[in-house]
């Protein structure tokens, strides 16, 4: 018969909830901005498309007092094991907040997406939303706690990504991704399904035990890993389940695409590695380890595919938000490269290069949305001779470009090369991986130079327009982003330290 708990459970039960509430202080805070978001939207009548992302910049920056004070803290595993709190975790928090934060800066800018928009508190509450949705991403230990947090993220994004409701490639590019999250999604609750089965476990450390202590079938492991990998290559952006990837990027709010490109992305990351690196056995250095773990393997063929594919297929583009799209399928692929390394320095590489592609990739979208704002279009062709007529503006996005490329002195030549350098370091097959990373890379410099090609040594089609001028705040976001992209070039210990600092955990993961 059915038995009631005891009341001795009960308050054991409780007190797990209130010892563990008290290291969720972060997550609490940005769900009451939330709320004070809606409530604003609500009772404010006028002005509200400055007074919102106004809220939504402060509320998120305060946001950091709280995660400073959690680096006190040792709470391991929390909520009966769903939720945990580590150097992993807390870099990633970092990260989705302050990708909220620019994310809401540079939607102030859009004016197009402010125009055609009636209503933006939804907008930004949204934002919130999905940084709380990203941070529990991050952090969750359970395969329930991974699929709520997911779904979260996914939600919110379906509809931030159709908010242009009046733009029929904004719902054309919502539904598509509804569709595609959802196959996805099934495929990867399927997949947990399977682990769960074999091994009667739902948190990833006891799955990890069990699968160490006792044999499971190959066949069965191979099948459920690759509808798990379904599921965190669609986040992810990664061949073959980039399907989505060019026309959601194409069709959404270019605030929202710069902010899928980066957050959404990182979140995928995030949940793999704490996924692969701690609940499934993986073996060492050696070329028949590699071989012989199915998913690592599988991951090899992910990577490739998402470099040669994402490079390639972007020469053909002449819109620049869809070029920019096939880019993050190639980026994705370089940070494969780091989690197939299966250690500590390889976590630190992918981390460093995480940072790197945030600070560039949101440089780049803005600029891009600073040009649309002035010529109304995306199109390449229309980026002619904008060299001299946003002089400014031009400097900055082929800082960032020359960035996304990989070359000295920015930032994003660091994080290729502590990612290419780990890998040739451990030798055997990793030295063709980091071979192949390097020819794609060289691949990618054609078609993102067509960019300042076109704006510097092409005639604009329509000369008699001499200048197109934006505003100082605008300005000067852009030469802070053009600065920090230079200098972590040159001085990138801070970020490379704090990389180390996050990625320990993952030190002693191999077995």
């Amino acid at each position: 018969m059915f038995e009631l708990p005891s009341g001795a459970e009960i308050q054991s039960v409780i007190a797990g909830i209130k010892a563990s509430v008290g290291y969720f202080i972060p997550e609490i805070y940005l769900s009451v901005l939330f709320m004070v978001l809606i409530i604003v939207d609500l009772i404010v009548k006028g002005k509200k498309n400055t007074l919102l992302p106004v809220i939504t910049i402060t509320g998120l920056a305060g946001s950091f007092f709280f995660i400073y004070q959690q680096h006190a803290m040792t709470a391991g595993e929390m909520f009966f094991g769903m939720y945990v709190l580590d150097e992993f975790a807390l870099f990633f928090k970092y990260f989705f907040v302050l990708s909220g934060i620019l994310a809401a800066l540079i939607s102030m800018d859009d004016e197009y997406l402010n125009r055609e928009s009636s209503g933006m508190g939804e907008y930004y509450s949204l934002v919130v939303a999905m940084v709380i949705g990203m941070i529990m991403m991050a952090a969750a230990t359970d395969l329930l706690m991974i699929f709520l947090s997911m779904e979260l993220v996914g939600l919110t994004a379906y509809v931030l990504t159709g908010y242009l409701k009046r733009d029929p490639r904004s719902s054309e590019a919502a539904l598509k991704y509804l569709i595609y999250g959802a196959v996805s999604t099934g495929l990867m609750i399927y997949g947990f399904s399977l682990i769960y089965g074999i091994t009667g476990e739902t948190n990833i450390f006891r799955i990890s035990e069990e699968l160490r202590l006792h044999s499971s079938d190959p066949l069965v492991m191979m099948i459920a890993t690759l509808f798990i990998l379904a599921g965190f290559g669609y986040k992810i952006g990664a061949v073959p389940f980039h399907f989505w990837t060019p026309d959601v990027y194409e069709g959404s709010p270019t605030p929202i695409t710069a902010y899928l490109s980066i957050a959404s992305k990182a979140a995928g990351f995030a949940v793999l590695m704490r996924f692969f690196l701690t609940a499934l056995p993986h073996g060492g250095a050696a070329y028949d380890n590699i071989i012989s773990n199915n998913w690592v393997l599988l991951l090899i063929i992910l990577s490739i595919s998402s470099m040669i594919y994402g490079n390639v297929v972007a020469l053909w583009q002449q819109n620049v938000k869809r070029m920019l799209a096939y880019s993050s399928i190639a980026h994705a692929g370089y940070l494969l490269l780091g989690v197939i390394m299966m250690d500590e320095l390889g976590t630190q590489a992918t981390l460093f290069y995480l940072l790197s592609y945030l600070l560039m990739n949101i440089g780049a979208f803005y600029v891009v949305i600073l040009i649309s704002n002035k010529t109304g279009s995306e199109n390449l062709d229309d980026y002619r001779g904008l060299g001299k007529k946003m002089p400014l503006a031009g400097a900055a996005l082929t800082v960032f470009l020359i960035s996304l490329v990989g070359l000295p002195p920015t930032v994003g030549f660091i994080g290729k090369l502590m990612i290419f350098t780990a890998m040739l370091a451990k030798g055997s097959i990793y030295i063709w991986l980091a071979l192949i990373g390097v020819l794609t890379s060289v691949i990618s410099l054609y078609y993102y130079m067509l960019i300042p090609l076109n704006m510097y040594l092409r005639e604009s089609l329509e000369p008699h327009k001499e200048s197109l001028n934006v505003g100082l705040l605008s300005r000067i976001i852009m030469a802070i982003f053009m600065i920090l992209t230079l200098y972590f070039g040159l001085f990138f210990t801070p970020l490379s330290d704090f990389a180390k600092y996050s990625s320990a955990l993952f030190g002693n993961t191999v077995y």
